[in-house]
């Protein structure tokens, strides 16, 4: 049995009975196309069988180390396999040229002749394969799970292409034919995969920065809340309005000219009080629906420091149209300042409701009472005068 048969019987029990089923890449099927792409290579070069057999030898051996450790794990390769030729009776420049070439895989290492580059490329033949994408992908998960590198679709699309365009490149004329072109095939799907996704990106991003429908039902939903409560409070208010008009009213045409004869002077008391209770009611009442004047205008600095609320008419009734747009404009194309000017609007309108509605409180509560003590003044005020 020859040396190379040997060594990938060795190499598949190896694998079989020590490599972690992490590593998702670097396993026996790599091996495999490592093997049959410098198979490739020496009959395409028409090599010599001495020189394709310290090739394929070292292409069987080169990631072996992965079943001991996965730091440094060239040199270990080269040990693992100098103990097996060793133990299969191997002269020690072959041993010595096997290592050479297996350590010739190190990343950053340049190859320094022709066994090194046709290792270096094989090493690389998933570049220039139509599975290149599939490879990638379990390197990716391989790196998850061995050495705990994750990375976004995104930044392991990036990081491929920066790999096949700038820090890789092939040696053999056997790969520049065969493999380049595919390369550059998977280096345009690389490139298409990550436009795509910065598109998605974007276009993610501008649906983000784009107000959602969800936020603009809350501002129109709580406006009109807001609104409707307004005119329920003004509507309550004309109601107080309009019954201490009509009680005043009644006061004075019927009972007020009647206070002169003496035989009603029992009634003052009570009618005054009467009258006194509506007068206060109709004061709260107006002062629930009195509206409060503005300076209508705002200056520079106050837009400058996003201190103005541009959307209530009393900030702004007094400006220039051609100003008046410019500071919208710019309130616009600034999404902070526009719903920070939104929030605002809510805020202050809940001012003026709480006012409305305190005062309106006060005014019911005005009302309840002096139609109670009006109501006691009149019963004490017939009794005292039957007495």
């Amino acid at each position: 049995m020859s040396i190379i048969t040997k060594s990938a019987s060795f190499v598949e029990q190896l694998f079989k009975d020590k490599l972690s089923s992490a590593y998702l890449y670097h396993n026996f099927t790599h091996t495999q196309n490592v093997v049959r792409t410098i198979e490739a290579i020496v009959a395409y070069e028409k090599l010599d069988a001495e020189t394709k057999e310290i090739l394929l030898v070292a292409g069987w051996f080169h990631d072996t180390g992965y079943t001991e450790s996965i730091i440094n794990h060239e040199q270990v390769s080269a040990e693992i396999a100098s103990g097996f030729l060793t133990e299969n009776g191997k002269e020690s420049t072959f041993i010595k040229d096997v290592k050479r070439i297996i350590l010739a895989t190190r990343y950053n290492h340049e190859p320094e002749d022709e066994r090194e580059r046709i290792m270096k490329d094989a090493d690389h033949c998933h570049l220039g394969s139509i599975d290149y994408l599939t490879s990638s992908e379990s390197l990716r998960k391989e790196w998850e799970l061995t050495c705990e590198k994750r990375f976004s679709d995104l930044d392991w699309n990036k990081e491929n292409l920066l790999f096949l365009k700038q820090k890789h490149h092939f040696y053999t004329e056997y790969c520049k034919k065969f493999l380049q072109p595919v390369k550059e095939k998977n280096i345009k799907q690389v490139l298409n995969t990550i436009q795509k996704m910065e598109e998605k990106k974007e276009t993610k991003k501008a649906k983000k920065e784009k107000p959602s429908r969800g936020i603009d039902t809350m501002f129109r939903v709580t406006l009109n809340n807001h609104t409707r409560l307004s005119g329920i409070a003004d509507s309550k208010a004309n109601i107080l309005l309009s019954v201490n008009a009509i009680i005043i009213s009644v006061a004075l045409s019927t009972i007020v000219p009647k206070l002169d004869n003496p035989n009603n002077a029992h009634l003052i008391g009570p009618t005054f009080t009467m009258v006194m209770f509506s007068v206060v009611s109709i004061i709260f009442a107006i002062l629930s629906t009195r509206p409060k004047v503005t300076s209508g205008k705002f200056t520079q600095r106050d837009l400058e420091e996003r201190k103005v609320n541009l959307l209530f008419f009393g900030n702004f009734y007094k400006m220039p149209l051609k100003e008046y747009q410019d500071a919208v404009t710019e309130m616009i194309n600034d999404k902070d300042y526009l719903y920070n000017t939104m929030i605002s609007d809510l805020y202050y309108l809940g001012l003026v409701l709480e006012k409305k509605y305190r005062l309106l409180r006060i005014t019911y509560n005005i009302f309840m009472i002096g139609i109670i003590v009006s109501v006691i003044a009149f019963v004490v005020a017939f009794k005292m005068a039957g007495n």
